[in-house]
């Protein structure tokens, strides 16, 4: 108990180390949407936003394929070297993204957002830098602000490997699908080669893994998993409040499904089998 005190008490003093941190290492990008008007009225950021863009939001990224879509040698040699559906999702890249660093704080004045979004982000961080974006997050949110947060929801990804695993020991079905459940949950701690890597011709695979690294280097692997608990102690150590569990259409950020971030084309829910948590600064 004494250790989860101090954890938590540690947390809330990122708050003022996060701000002192952010005046020192970050260029801001929020007086560019002083003038802009193809946002929505209020200031949204999507953090870590991949190809899941919204023009209603300030949308933040530094993926691998993103910066070399900034750079046109590079762009023209990603377009002869990907295949499938890395090619698919580098070609999918919004042009607007804006590239930044999270570790280098969030690129906002303090009390200056409405609402922070991300999606299928807070699984990659180390847990040991978890706090100090939860702080800057907590920092740039104005009072009364959203903070809304999808990850794969850990308690969910267990209760389905535990209903298949009761199929195969009660009822001598599900076998060839029971991998599959284990899959879901730790596929992506354990995985070491990069995404569709493995299509690739063999020549192209050693020479992108000597200059890129493998998938742990590239971000993307999974550093911890979450379920309703410890992401409401995490929001609740670093100063959030009214923390509750919500559905992908539901939101106190206005015009959410609007926004569209937690939809599909068809209109039904992106990311199935995730945990959505909001807290207000």
């Amino acid at each position: 108990m004494r250790k989860s005190i101090n954890n938590c008490h540690q947390s809330k003093q990122r708050i003022d180390i996060s701000r002192s941190y952010q005046k020192l290492h970050t260029k801001k990008v929020g007086s560019s949407l002083k003038n802009g008007s193809k946002y929505h009225s209020s200031v949204i950021i999507n953090l870590g936003c991949g190809t899941k863009t919204s023009s209603h939001c300030v949308n933040i990224d530094r993926s691998l394929y993103l910066r070399i879509k900034k750079s046109r040698i590079a762009s023209l040699l990603a377009l002869r070297v990907l295949k499938g559906q890395r090619l698919e999702r580098f070609q999918a890249l919004d042009d607007t993204i804006v590239v930044h660093d999270l570790r280098r704080a969030i690129p906002f004045d303090d009390v200056s957002v409405d609402a922070v979004y991300h999606s299928h982000l807070l699984e990659h961080i180390d847990r040991s830098m978890v706090p100090r974006l939860l702080a800057e997050i907590y920092r740039v949110l104005k009072p009364g602000g959203v903070h809304r947060i999808v990850v794969p929801d850990l308690e969910e990804l267990c209760k389905r490997y535990l209903h298949n695993l009761a199929q195969c020991t009660e009822e001598g079905t599900g076998q060839d699908e029971h991998d599959g459940y284990i899959a879901e949950i730790i596929e992506q701690m354990v995985r070491r080669e990069s995404f569709g890597k493995s299509r690739q011709a063999p020549l192209w695979r050693i020479i992108e893994r000597i200059i890129l690294g493998d998938a742990r280097r590239r971000g993307e692997t999974h550093q911890w998993m979450y379920d309703r608990v410890n992401l409401r102690y995490l929001l609740e150590c670093t100063g959030f409040r009214d923390i509750r569990v919500v559905d992908y259409s539901t939101s106190a950020i206005h015009d959410w499904n609007l926004i569209g971030l937690d939809q599909n084309e068809h209109g039904t829910e992106y990311k199935p089998g995730s945990l959505y948590m909001e807290a207000l600064r």
